[in-house]
């Protein structure tokens, strides 16, 4: 049998689903008509487990592995770096200011766009997105260097 991109990434979906299952399991699940903080979660891995195992079994159409090209590795590190420096920093800086960082360094950095546009967009995604969360949703975000 030949080892196939989409036997690797149909497995790592899986085992990726399977972990999350795993983290989240103490979270309630709820009811259908109250769910709880673990029924999104648990929704989403199954799904993951079921879309990674449909990938596997049609692995037969994509490329062998062993012929796959790494030229992009680089590019995946940087957006990988940039994305666990946001995640590292997300509970210092806040919800608004990690936000605008990491978006502002994945637009600057890895896509070479222009400053000022990358910083017009980045505070216009992230602050609707505080709106949605904070006002509409009623959910609270950390404020970091913000306050609470």
């Amino acid at each position: 049998m030949i080892l196939r991109a989409d036997h690797v990434a149909g497995a790592a979906f899986v085992i990726f689903g399977v972990t999350v299952i795993a983290l989240s399991g103490d979270l309630p699940t709820g009811q259908l008509s109250m769910p709880g903080s673990g029924f999104l979660p648990k929704i989403v891995s199954v799904l993951t487990i079921m879309f990674g195992a449909a990938l596997m079994l049609r692995a037969r159409e994509s490329a062998p592995f062993a012929e796959l090209g790494w030229s992009d590795g680089a590019h995946a590190l940087a957006v990988t770096g940039i994305t666990a420096t946001g995640i590292l920093l997300y509970t210092v800086l806040g919800f608004i200011a990690t936000l605008i960082l990491m978006i502002m360094a994945l637009l600057i950095i890895i896509e070479r766009r222009n400053p000022f546009r990358a910083a017009a967009y980045a505070a216009g995604v992230v602050l609707a997105t505080y709106a949605a969360f904070s006002f509409i949703l009623k959910t609270p975000l950390p404020g970091g260097i913000f306050g609470p």
